[in-house]
């Protein structure tokens, strides 16, 4: 087992577990800020999470819901208050109502991840922080140490699986409900230049294009939340394009938009986009929020993904690439 103590101080209102696993920092950092590694092992076994939300920076957060063998599900999230990183990182962490927004009647903790070097490898040492003797004894009676024994007994598993999280893979698709999909991708770039890349027009005219042949001769980019943005495409007599308003906008690591095709009179999408600093480049994140699940297949059937991958090489290729 990973964790080598537990020490609860119902003086200082702390329970604080030490875990020590044999891969280096980075590789144990990019465990928690990435949420497809992250809800591998963050809730027990048999109460497994599925993260809808991650922004690993200041003032981010992140929703995430643990289902149980019945079909119970257990809601939370994260408020991140403060991100060193690959030294630590500190967080509320809260249950949560259907909706994401905190549940008012349940208690909330403020949780510090402190991550170190060690001779074997490296160390993370979380303490969580109570608001009261009671909730330190109410969280215990439900089975918060031993909730936190079985979810850091499969971080071996994963930290060890360096295929399925590798940076020469190309985009990966996850269904996380009836109407919602993550596309995640390892840009090869910093998370500065990757958002201007997403962000300026003569640079997203340069990849944003899908498959070889077609040109960008529309690109309105909606520089502040609120604003309109317009994005066409063209090869030879085919044209299309999006349309939609800038939602959501927090530089340079998040950005919510709202999308529909222009010219069909259908509901449309929400898009968040999130980037994530990780070893080899950006980790991006784009959650996709569709109308219904008929609509979701329909979309994800017409090879979306296949044409976002070959502008990502283009991205990398012909933007990121140092001259």
């Amino acid at each position: 087992m990973p964790i080598t103590s537990v020490t609860k101080d119902p003086t200082a209102l702390t329970m604080t577990v030490v875990a020590d696993f044999p891969a280096p920092v980075e590789r144990l950092w990019d465990a928690y800020v990435d949420p497809r590694q992250l809800e591998r092992f963050w809730g027990p076994p048999t109460y497994p999470a599925q993260f809808t939300r991650h922004d690993a920076a200041t003032g981010g957060l992140s929703h995430y819901a643990m289902t149980g063998p019945e079909g119970d599900v257990s809601r939370g999230y994260w408020e991140w208050l403060s991100v060193e990183t690959h030294r630590g990182f500190e967080v509320l962490d809260g249950f949560a109502l259907a909706s994401g927004e905190p549940n008012r009647e349940m208690p909330s903790m403020r949780m510090a991840f402190t991550f170190e070097a060690t001779g074997e490898g490296s160390r993370v040492t979380t303490t969580t922080y109570f608001n009261t003797a009671e909730e330190l004894s109410q969280m215990l009676e439900m089975g918060m140490e031993e909730g936190m024994r079985e979810a850091m007994g499969q971080m071996d598993e994963v930290l060890a699986d360096l295929r399925t999280f590798s940076t020469e893979l190309p985009i990966s698709t996850q269904v996380l409900s009836d109407t919602q999909v993550r596309i995640s991708r390892v840009i090869r770039g910093s998370v500065e230049a990757v958002w201007r890349a997403h962000h300026e027009p003569a640079l997203l005219q340069r990849w944003l294009l899908g498959p070889d042949g077609w040109t960008m001769p529309v690109c309105e980019v909606a520089a502040n939340v609120g604003e309109s943005y317009r994005y066409e495409w063209e090869k030879g007599s085919d044209r299309f394009g999006f349309e939609g308003e800038l939602l959501e906008a927090a530089a340079p690591y998040r950005s919510v938009t709202s999308e529909r095709m222009i010219g069909l009179d259908a509901p449309g999408t929400t898009n968040e986009l999130t980037l994530t600093p990780v070893e080899g480049g950006t980790l991006l994140s784009l959650v996709i929020t569709y109308p219904d699940a008929q609509v979701r297949d329909t979309v994800l059937a017409t090879g979306m993904t296949t044409g976002m991958e070959t502008s990502y090489q283009r991205l990398e290729s012909q933007v990121l690439t140092p001259a």
